[in-house]
């Protein structure tokens, strides 16, 4: 009883298909938000730029600088 239990398994193990030895490395795309390079560099242009002209258009409402 217990042989056929033995034999069972090593059959079932046997059955198995072998692992790599040596794991795959994987290149890892670094992505943010799933944008390129590129667009993140023009979305941080635009966020710089709205800054910039917010800030002014802030201070010329307040009077603390004057357009002409």
């Amino acid at each position: 009883m217990l042989d056929d239990l033995r034999s069972s398994i090593d059959v079932s193990f046997s059955e198995e298909e072998p692992k790599p030895s040596t794991p795959r490395r994987r290149r890892r795309r670094r992505e943010f938000l799933g944008m390129t390079a590129a667009q993140r560099f023009v979305l941080s242009l635009l966020l710089f730029l709205m800054t910039v002209v917010l800030g002014m258009l802030c201070l010329v409402v307040t009077g603390r600088m004057m357009l002409f």
